[in-house]
C-alpha cells in the first residue's frame, strides 16, 4: 500500500471504529470491518476502493458513476464498489453508518437506536 492509500484507509479505519462494536479483520486478504460477526466493508486490493453493504446502491451510482459503481461480480449482491479518492466524508459517513445497520444484530440496532 502506498502513502496515498495509506491515508485512505487511515480515514476508512476512523469512520469505520467509530460505529458500535466494530472491529477490524482480514477478509480476502485485506482489511475489513465487521460488526459482531457480520462483516459489512472491506477494502479492496488497490487500497483505493471498497466494496460495502448497501441499501439503495442505484441511487448511489446515479448520482455519481465514477464514485459508486459496481462490476460483475457484485452484479446479483447488495454490495457497492467506493472510490476512496472521490467519494465525500458526508457520504462515506452515510454509507458507513446505513451498512453497520444493515448487518447489525437486532440487539445491536435497539441499544443504538440513534444512528
Amino acid at each position: 500500500m502506498d502513502i496515498g492509500s495509506f491515508h485512505l484507509y487511515d480515514k476508512l479505519q476512523k469512520m469505520a471504529m467509530a460505529m458500535p462494536q466494530v472491529h477490524e479483520k482480514l477478509c480476502y486478504g485485506t482489511p475489513a470491518f465487521y460488526v459482531d460477526k457480520n462483516f459489512f466493508l472491506r477494502l479492496k486490493e488497490d487500497g483505493e476502493t471498497i466494496a460495502i453493504y448497501c441499501m439503495d446502491r442505484e441511487e448511489w451510482m446515479a448520482k455519481n458513476g465514477d464514485t459508486f459503481y459496481i462490476t460483475d461480480h457484485y452484479k446479483n449482491s447488495p454490495m457497492l464498489l467506493v472510490d476512496l479518492n472521490m467519494v465525500s466524508n458526508d457520504d462515506l459517513t452515510t454509507l458507513i453508518r446505513e451498512a453497520w445497520q444493515m448487518k447489525a444484530p437486532k440487539r445491536l440496532l435497539k441499544q443504538y437506536n440513534h444512528l
